[in-house]
């Protein structure tokens, strides 16, 4: 399929999704929004891990350093871009210090490094009440007013929440296309090669955590403010799971694994647990059971993402 096609079919969605929100219930609008939310924080992990090839199980504590950054400001009365910036830098910044131990360790040691470092941000959370409210959280959390506009509406707040991530999309298309996401995937593939071909191994792996931090940040910011009230729950180390799950559902490394894996993520376990088909009535109680049992099953087909089907029905077309 041509590029301009490919492009056309994707405005055409995007307007589709964004007109959507004039006819669905008010909770339906919320899960998009949520489901978007997410997707930026995602989008960042998969640069991390889909693209650097650096293992991370700390995206959940990005996501809630930018959360009660913007919590905490928003209160104050900061202008919201301002409060997305601040955000963003410090979670590059704290991503850029996490990247450190990439430069030492690999895979599972990795994994439990960044494992480590959610743990600690999330008992920062809940125990230093001045501070984060500890387990009673903030509340009334404003939405903001951008140019006059006020987005306190669900439907206005989905739209803006969604071009957000358009944009941040964009950013990431460019960067993943530019020398600098040559150079990522260099890194994944062949870390030795790359340093021989002039590569800066250790500065392009403080990227990689740095720039998919700085997401999650971003990510953070627009959860508080949509949902209007947070405490520690929404970011402890399990969602960091759920997050590379996402990744890897919908195929690590691929531009669009994300946006797949967290419509399996988030959205699958919300429609069959709220499900009203007869004949689906019984999903109403084991539907956590169906989900975690068909996520399995999809790792064991198809270890590639479920992007990876075209490539797997083409192979075996390609077969004698």
């Amino acid at each position: 399929m041509k590029a301009g096609i490919k492009l056309v079919l994707l405005g055409a969605a995007i307007l589709a999704l964004a007109a959507s929100a004039l006819y669905l219930k008010r909770s339906d609008v919320y899960l998009l929004s949520l489901y978007a939310v997410y997707l930026m924080a995602t989008f960042g992990l998969n640069l991390t891990v889909g693209y650097a090839g650096q293992m991370s199980l700390g995206q959940a504590a990005f996501f809630g350093i930018g959360a009660y950054v913007a919590a905490i400001l928003l209160k104050l009365g900061w202008p919201f871009l301002l409060v997305l910036l601040v955000a963003a830098v410090v979670c590059f910044l704290v991503g850029l210090a996490l990247g450190f131990p990439a430069l030492r360790v690999q895979h599972h040691y990795l994994a439990f490094a960044t494992l480590g470092f959610n743990v600690l941000v999330y008992l920062v959370m809940r125990n230093e009440e001045k501070i984060t409210g500890g387990t009673y959280g903030i509340s009334a959390i404003p939405r903001p007013t951008i140019l006059g506009v006020d987005l306190n509406g669900h439907v206005a707040y989905y739209w803006f929440t969604l071009g957000s991530l358009v944009a941040l999309g964009a950013l990431l298309w460019w960067l993943l296309r530019s020398p600098w996401g040559r150079a990522f995937a260099a890194l994944r593939d062949n870390p030795i090669r790359a340093e021989s071909l002039g590569i800066n191994i250790t500065a392009y792996t403080l990227l990689a955590f740095a720039i998919g931090a700085a997401c999650a940040g971003v990510g953070g910011v627009y959860f508080a403010s949509l949902v209007e009230f947070i405490e520690p729950g929404p970011f402890h180390f399990s969602t960091s799971l759920m997050m590379l799950l996402a990744v890897i559902v919908g195929g690590q490394g691929r531009f669009f694994g994300p946006v797949v894996g967290t419509i399996v993520i988030i959205l699958v376990p919300e429609l069959l647990r709220s499900s009203s088909a007869p004949w689906l009535k019984f999903m109403q109680v084991w539907y956590l059971a169906v989900f975690g049992v068909g996520v399995v099953l999809l790792m064991v087909w198809l270890p590639g993402g479920l992007l990876s089907i075209p490539e797997r029905f083409a192979r075996k077309a390609g077969k004698p």
